[in-house]
């Protein structure tokens, strides 16, 4: 249940933070162009919110399998050195999750105590940038969902997605397969 809502809550926050990037920027270039005007604080906000888009996306990608992989010589293991190489890639990945999160959140802590201002926008920095110990919190955790998916056997290794594969069965399966392969 709680993995449900976070999921929908990580998927609501991005499509919100695009929509309003989206809106943000095409009405600056409206105000720019037509009317020789604009706001002053829309770059900064729209490179807070695509800060923001990155970091949720980032533990999102994790979780969908979107991330790429370069895993040529992986596949060519037998499955259990595939969950051995996929431990190791996912207990990496892990360790420079709390690397980053740890630095994001001293990051956090300094802009909180000196309670400065972000330069057009009239808000506390902390407040925009609290997404980093955020975003990597959130990664750790994707990470070690992965970690005991792979322990538990239920992922062979680090899977992020077979791109290679898709593309090969897309192909082979004729232009009138849909993205499964299947023909339609």
């Amino acid at each position: 249940m709680i993995e449900k809502i976070m999921n929908r809550l990580e998927e609501g926050l991005m499509i919100l933070l695009l929509v309003a990037m989206t809106l943000l920027t095409f009405s600056q270039v409206v105000l720019r162009y037509v009317f020789n005007s604009g706001w002053g604080w829309a770059l900064e906000a729209t490179t807070y919110m695509f800060g923001w888009l990155v970091m949720i996306g980032i533990s999102y990608g994790i979780k969908v399998g979107f991330h790429i992989g370069v895993d040529v010589l992986v596949k060519l293991l037998p499955r259990p050195g595939q969950r051995i190489a996929g431990l190791i890639a996912a207990l990496l990945c892990l360790t420079y999750a709390v690397i980053l999160f740890i630095g994001g959140y001293q990051y956090f802590d300094t802009m909180l105590m000196l309670d400065v201002e972000a330069e057009d926008i009239p808000l506390p920095r902390w407040l925009l940038v609290v997404i980093v110990p955020i975003g990597f919190g959130l990664l750790g955790f994707r990470l070690l969902q992965m970690t005991w998916r792979i322990l538990t056997g239920r992922l062979a290794g680090f899977n992020l997605g077979d791109e290679a594969a898709e593309v090969l069965r897309a192909n082979l399966a004729g232009p009138d397969a849909g993205s499964d392969g299947a023909a339609r």
